[in-house]
């Protein structure tokens, strides 16, 4: 098996072996073993704490390159003419620490029918499609052992101990305990041999199975 140790910057004009089809939560794991578009296994082994990126070029010690590729998978588009009410629902989707992509006048977000219906209660309509998912880069990016979002009691496990001094007044029944220890622990790679190819694991409803973005 190939084993992947180095990055590179992104580089349209390289020349590739191959290349990674990687969903986003794949994209949070920097040590795990993936498919190519061709079906070859490797195994990406590279420092842990800065997430993939679509374009990201991945080495092995042999000289060979691949390009990794944001994979196409489910999602919530959400257009509006109104700026005033896309920011609004993106200052809400942000209070539940969800990873949105924001586009011109749209937002794309995982699917998840407790967000689309907090959404349709503010007169918008968020639509299915099939898309790569490239959300703005900020404080979820981790090294994601499953689910990209957050599951509402955070459980992280690297002891830091912030005092967040704000109520989080997000709405929902949930409560944030942060000022936490935070314990899971981010130590074990992903062996996982799941198809990188394949879309985001979706349950009923379209619910993410790391429960994205649980009210």
């Amino acid at each position: 098996m190939i084993e992947l140790t180095l990055r590179l910057a992104p580089d349209p004009a390289a020349t590739v072996a191959d290349t990674l089809p990687l969903d986003f939560d794949r994209r949070q794991k920097t040590r795990q073993r993936a498919r190519t578009a061709r079906g070859e296994q490797v195994a990406i082994l590279l420092p842990r704490g800065e997430p993939l990126r679509d374009g990201d070029l991945l080495g092995s010690a042999e000289g060979g390159l691949y390009r990794v590729i944001a994979a196409i998978e489910p999602l919530l588009h959400v257009e509006c003419n109104d700026p005033v009410a896309l920011a609004r629902a993106a200052y809400h989707l942000g209070n539940r620490h969800v990873p949105v992509q924001v586009g011109d006048g749209f937002l794309r977000l995982a699917p998840d029918h407790v967000l689309a219906a907090m959404l349709e209660r503010m007169d918008l309509r968020p639509a299915a499609v099939q898309a790569a998912f490239e959300p703005e880069s900020g404080a979820y990016a981790r090294e994601a052992g499953s689910g990209a979002g957050h599951s509402h009691g955070h459980d992280h496990g690297h002891g830091h101990d912030h005092d967040h001094d704000h109520d989080h007044d997000h709405d929902h029944d949930h409560s944030h305990d942060h000022g936490h220890g935070h314990g899971h622990g981010h130590g074990q790679d992903d062996d996982g041999d799941r198809d990188p190819g394949r879309a985001g694991r979706i349950h009923e409803y379209g619910r993410p199975a790391g429960g994205r973005g649980r009210d």
